[in-house]
């Protein structure tokens, strides 16, 4: 059985009223629907981190792709506030791993 999803209109409606840990768990939903894989882990402690993008699967000990940022910097690049490029390099997105930059596209991320 797979894991339990959040239904779109509540998920719209925590981004909408500022709920930030369910808008985190809804929009982290929304990439790994969309973007199926297990090349990268999305971190966003914490909330959740979904496996996605596809590649090479990750299945034990610590994955060889990662990217770590704050609930705040997340929402901002799901939202289009701000770009990959700067928040990596102001040090807010954490990212490693030869596969880490192919997150960039998921963002920003259409509702």
């Amino acid at each position: 059985m797979g894991k339990k999803q959040i239904a779109d209109d509540a998920g719209k409606l925590a981004i909408a009223n500022g709920d930030v840990p369910m808008a985190v768990r809804y929009l982290l939903q929304l990439i790994e629907n969309r973007s199926p894989g297990g090349a990268v882990e999305l971190r966003v402690p914490p909330y959740g981190a979904i496996q996605c993008v596809q590649g090479l699967d990750h299945r034990r000990g610590t994955p060889p792709n990662v990217v770590e940022m704050a609930p705040e910097v997340f929402l901002s690049l799901c939202n289009g506030e701000s770009s990959w490029q700067s928040e990596l390099e102001d040090g807010r997105v954490l990212a490693s791993g030869a596969l880490a930059d192919e997150a960039a596209r998921l963002f920003p991320v259409e509702l």
